[in-house]
């Protein structure tokens, strides 16, 4: 199952891992420089992080997250977080055009939550398999 995951990690990092990845960035550091917007560049960060390597990690709701983190995943969803979303949409949709490609969609189409609500959530290594169909 780890070389699997390696496998796709991989063949994700060249299809559209590393690109997405650079955009995270971009996105974070402009959110840095301005110095009210840190907390939403070091989310992009981490969105950047998950980007390069999705295969064997999963979101998952940090329990500790309080109202503030609600608070900022609004602002996050009015600013930026429906433009991410239309991005991961439109790039599943191109990715699943091959049959090589469905689980890079799929993969595509899992980081849409973080995209849409990435504070108070943290990106955890998946140890259980997955049930069908679920995100």
């Amino acid at each position: 199952m780890a070389l699997l995951r390696f496998i796709l990690n991989v063949i994700w990092l060249f299809v559209a891992g590393f690109w997405l990845a650079v955009g995270y960035a971009v996105a974070g550091i402009i959110c840095c420089i301005l110095v009210v917007t840190i907390p939403f560049g070091i989310a992009s960060f981490r969105m950047a992080n998950y980007a390069l390597w999705p295969f064997g990690r999963e979101m998952a709701r940090n329990p500790d997250a309080g109202s503030g983190s609600t608070f900022l995943n609004v602002i996050w969803l009015i600013v930026a977080g429906w433009w991410l979303t239309i991005g991961h949409i439109v790039t599943a949709v191109g990715l699943a055009v091959t049959i090589i490609g469905i689980p890079m969609a799929w993969a595509s189409l899992k980081m849409i939550p973080v995209a849409l609500a990435p504070f108070g959530n943290e990106i955890v290594p998946s140890d259980r398999p997955r049930e069908p169909w679920q995100f």
